[in-house]
């Protein structure tokens, strides 16, 4: 039996490369300081896995990309709201009423469009056998 990536030939091939991994979606928190210029920095990533109920958010800001877009953005703002956005994926009551939502109620709050200046960005799907490591395998690859 292989869990690699080698194929089987037959239609059951796909099956075993999905073995002991789930599907998560994920979506990129960007850093957008003027809206009407539209230009943004990625600055977090939020990954929900419903078959473990885990939402997760890690984030990074890049303060002389945020500044080299604008040199008067609100970084202290901005560094609030991408705490929020972990604290909600945390939950507890420091992180207020929406916290105690289940974990897929929570992901779907945070990537909700919004025109702020921190700006959920699409949402895409995989998968694989550590939510929690993609966040920061996702993190590394996306944001830093």
């Amino acid at each position: 039996m292989s869990g690699g990536s080698g194929g089987s030939g037959g239609s059951g091939g796909s099956v075993g490369k999905a073995a002991g991994r789930e599907v998560f979606e994920y979506a990129l928190l960007r850093v957008v300081p003027r809206v009407e210029r539209g230009e943004m920095i990625n600055a977090g990533v939020v990954v929900y896995c419903r078959a473990r109920s885990l939402v997760v958010a890690r984030t990074h800001l890049d303060e002389a990309r945020l500044r080299a877009l604008d040199p008067g953005a609100d970084l202290e703002g901005v560094r609030a709201a991408l705490r929020a956005a972990e604290g909600l994926c945390h939950g507890g009551d420091a992180a207020g009423q929406a916290a105690r939502e289940a974990p897929g109620t929570r992901f779907r709050w945070l990537v909700a469009p919004r025109s702020t200046v921190v700006q959920p960005g699409p949402v895409h799907t995989g998968l694989t056998s550590d939510p929690e490591a993609e966040a920061e395998r996702l993190l590394e690859l996306l944001v830093r």
